[in-house]
């Protein structure tokens, strides 16, 4: 009992050890699985957050597009207009083609399919395949060269910006769809990881209340025993006082 362990070596229990032993390795193969899925949620949080930010610059951008195709602005406020949405293009497509994750490339089209091994053993039933091919480029999203430097200009572009943003929306929703899927992988390993290791538990595991009863009960019989060994070994001296 000292132990906690009900089986220590084989002699004790030989088919609860290899019952025991096989549970061991399939909760190593959950946590190992769990650790994979948890993986492949941070893979797609990092996507949709890059996506996110580009999602940002679409939003100022049409933002842009709308006082740029206004009379309430002059062809030098155009100018400056032209000048935001340069940069805002040049810092959503850096984004697109440096969002990674390891060494893994997120956004601009070039992830292609993934497997993750997210349960304890071989077989299909194990793995999750994932496409990563969204592609944010500014050149994929159809905003690639567009200005604000004239009225009929930033209408076009107010056109091509809102395409891109039902893209990126797109794109987000897919991400957001494989994270989800990986959550509940990730719930229903955890329940999987709590039920084996409960059963593990009640096969190699000593059942605490039963043995510190059974040793109650013998320290009991064994006081009992001594104290009439005690009191029987008492009986000639008390004889002979009364002979006496």
């Amino acid at each position: 009992m000292a132990s906690g362990s009900r089986i220590v070596h084989a002699a004790d229990d030989a088919a609860g050890l290899a019952i025991s032993e096989n549970f061991k390795g399939q909760l190593r193969g959950i946590s190992a699985a769990r650790n994979n899925a948890n993986n492949a949620i941070s893979f797609a949080q990092v996507g949709e957050g890059g996506l996110n930010e580009i999602s940002n610059i679409l939003v100022r951008l049409r933002e842009l597009g709308v006082q740029a195709s206004s009379d309430t602005i002059g062809e030098t406020e155009r100018g400056f207009l032209n000048k935001e949405t340069t940069q805002l293009l040049q810092e959503a497509d850096r984004i697109a083609k440096t969002t990674v994750f390891g060494n893994r490339k997120l956004l601009d089209g070039s992830g292609g399919e993934l497997e993750f091994q997210v349960g304890p053993n071989a077989g299909d039933d194990n793995m999750i395949s994932v496409t990563f091919d969204a592609d944010a480029t500014a050149s994929n999203l159809g905003i690639d060269g567009i200005e604000m430097d004239q009225k009929s200009s930033a209408r076009s572009s107010l056109e091509k910006v809102d395409k891109a943003l039902e893209k990126v929306s797109a794109m987000r929703a897919g991400f957001g769809a494989t994270q989800s899927r990986l959550e509940s992988t990730v719930s229903n390993l955890d329940i999987s990881f709590e039920n084996l290791s409960a059963a593990n538990s009640r096969i190699r595991d000593t059942d605490i209340a039963k043995e510190t009863a059974e040793m109650a009960s013998a320290n009991i019989l064994q006081n009992t025993a001594v104290s009439v060994l005690s009191q029987a070994n008492q009986l000639p001296a008390v004889a002979m006082k009364l002979v006496g």
